[in-house]
């Protein structure tokens, strides 16, 4: 399968889509049997796979069970460059365009492009950025950025349309992990206006209104990742609202 291709085509179909995050530290293999049975059952469309920062060296044994398990494309959201691996099928390439950290505008691409370039991962071009979800994040701290602040949509426009003028496949604005509040549908909106990449929305989604709020608004992707390790069934409630 193309992912790029799948998700411009339902975008483009004005089809809804849902990924679900997993951080490999934190899923059993008995837990990740669980959501990929439920995330099987509710079709969803993506496992994005990665974390700010992994501690434990799982990620191989976590993409191995899921590829074992599932015909969800994997795609690896990687916090660093150790976070590659060629059992996914493709990878976010994040520039985190919304931060002024070279190293994560470019520095860490440089290092990775080689081993990219000889695995068989599709890779997806996305400009990250940070938006501030009424909380310190992991992301914020490990990138040492400052997030976008919710109330500036108007920065986060114009740092999506620089991302798309530069070539970038992809939007992702994120609130982060365990954040409190996620991206406003007033931000979502504005930015999903002034670009015409796929938009993709995580962080702070804790419920089916609030992901109902966030699709409406305009993002062509929603990412779950917190909310459903302590509530799993979100998982086929979220589903059935695309």
């Amino acid at each position: 399968m193309n992912i790029y291709q799948h998700i411009v085509n339902k975008s483009a179909q004005g089809k809804k889509q849902f990924a679900i995050l997993i951080d490999p530290d934190k899923e059993t293999e008995a837990s990740l049997l669980t959501l990929c049975s439920l995330a099987n059952e509710a079709k969803v469309d993506y496992f994005f796979v990665g974390g700010s920062l992994l501690t434990q060296d799982c990620l191989d044994a976590c993409i191995s069970t899921i590829k074992a398990n599932s015909e969800i494309p994997v795609v690896l959201f990687p916090g660093s460059v150790l976070q590659i691996n060629h059992k996914a099928d493709g990878i976010l390439f994040l520039s985190l365009i919304s931060g002024r950290n070279p190293d994560l505008l470019i520095g860490k691409h440089v290092v990775s492009a080689p081993m990219l370039k000889q695995s068989k991962l599709e890779i997806l071009p996305t400009g990250y950025i940070l938006i501030d979800g009424g909380r310190p994040t992991s992301v914020s701290y490990m990138s040492n950025t400052t997030p976008i602040p919710s109330n500036k949509k108007d920065i986060a426009v114009c740092t999506a349309m620089a991302g798309e003028m530069l070539g970038l496949k992809l939007i992702f604005m994120d609130a982060g992990s365990g954040a409190e509040n996620p991206v406003s549908e007033k931000m979502v909106a504005a930015v999903k206006k002034s670009i015409d990449v796929p938009l993709i929305i995580g962080g702070g989604i804790k419920s089916v209104e609030k992901a109902k709020a966030v699709f409406d608004a305009g993002a062509d992707i929603v990412v779950i990742g917190n909310a459903i390790e302590s509530n799993p069934q979100l998982i086929s409630e979220i589903a059935k609202i695309r």
